[in-house]
């Protein structure tokens, strides 16, 4: 198998072919992150990367079986600014449908994250295909709604691991992690610690501390869980003061910012930042796989990066003959 992945990063593309046990002769991506090719090619030495993908011509490879990529969301995403297709960054999606036109692969997957409709049903019209959304939280300790596009044939949701953040946590960390301000607690007078994630009205999202007496609750347990316990006094914005419990998902791990908006979780009393190390495992990597760069580089490649698992889900479906 010839593969071609653009937007490379630190291939995690690579990696989930590789879990799957899945032989691939020869490994071509375009990536301009001196970083994430340093990390990728420690993992992977002979691997090909082929530098900025807007100088890539298909013409120039050998037959292409799989294409893979996962265009720059940050035009796209309901985070950002929707600047669509007019974002120089999301633009960019036009260079994999254009490099899809060229090589002609048996099977291309495209990964975003959700957005408007009307940007979606563009990007389904240039690839032929809808989208599933698949949320990481079903394989993985960390909620991560995206969509995927792909002619990869039979793909259903995967089952739920039911992981949590205290399942991936290291035992012991650094001091430098910890955070040296004051929690506030949410609901400090009536007991409420924080919320289920899932669309409900107020009180049924509601959770309680132990050491009040619960009111009466519709309890849910088969949506994400990401609850906050509370807020760091610090002047910083909303997302960054958030505090999480480690028996909740993470949120969605972006580029964190050089790691300065890293999720933060209280332990013992105590709130410390994830580590590197947490955030692979919240995205399904290897342990130690980002070594050797600093960690603001780590924290930036994982959050630009794919969840493994999800991958590798996707192309266990890939005929191999």
């Amino acid at each position: 198998m010839n593969v071609l992945s653009l937007f490379d990063g630190m291939s995690c593309g690579q990696l989930a072919l590789d879990r799957l046990g899945i032989k691939v002769d020869n490994y071509f991506a375009a990536e301009i992150d001196k970083w994430a090719m340093q990390v990728a090619k420690d993992n992977y030495p002979n691997m090909q990367h082929l530098g900025d993908v807007t100088e890539l011509k298909g013409t120039d490879l050998p037959k292409i079986d799989l294409l893979i990529g996962g265009s720059p969301c940050q035009g796209f995403s309901f985070a950002g600014k929707q600047l669509n297709f007019n974002d120089p960054r999301s633009a960019l999606f036009f260079e994999f449908v254009r490099l899809l036109k060229e090589t002609k692969p048996k099977y291309f997957m495209l990964e975003n994250v959700r957005m408007k409709q009307e940007f979606q049903d563009i990007i389904s019209e240039h690839l032929g295909v809808e989208p599933i959304m698949i949320n990481s939280s079903l394989l993985s300790a960390q909620s991560r709604k995206r969509l995927y596009w792909t002619n990869i044939p039979n793909i259903n949701q995967p089952s739920d691991k039911g992981i949590c953040m205290a399942d991936i946590l290291e035992g012991e960390v650094d001091d430098k992690f910890f955070m040296n301000k004051p929690l506030i607690l949410n609901g400090k007078l009536t007991g409420q610690i924080g919320e289920l994630d899932y669309r409900d009205n107020d009180r049924q999202k509601r959770v309680y501390s132990c050491d009040y007496k619960s009111p009466s609750l519709l309890a849910r347990t088969d949506s994400p869980r990401i609850l906050k316990v509370g807020d760091l006094e610090m002047k910083a914005s909303q997302q960054v003061r958030r505090v999480y419990s480690k028996n909740g998902l993470s949120p969605t791990l972006d580029t964190m910012q050089g790691g300065h908006r890293q999720p933060k979780i209280l332990l013992e009393n105590k709130v410390r930042k994830l580590t590197p190390l947490e955030c692979e495992r919240l995205q399904t990597v290897p342990d130690n796989y980002t070594e050797g760069v600093s960690n603001t580089q780590r924290y930036k490649m994982l959050g630009n990066g794919w969840t493994v698992d999800v991958i590798a889900h996707i192309f266990k479906n890939i005929p191999l003959t």
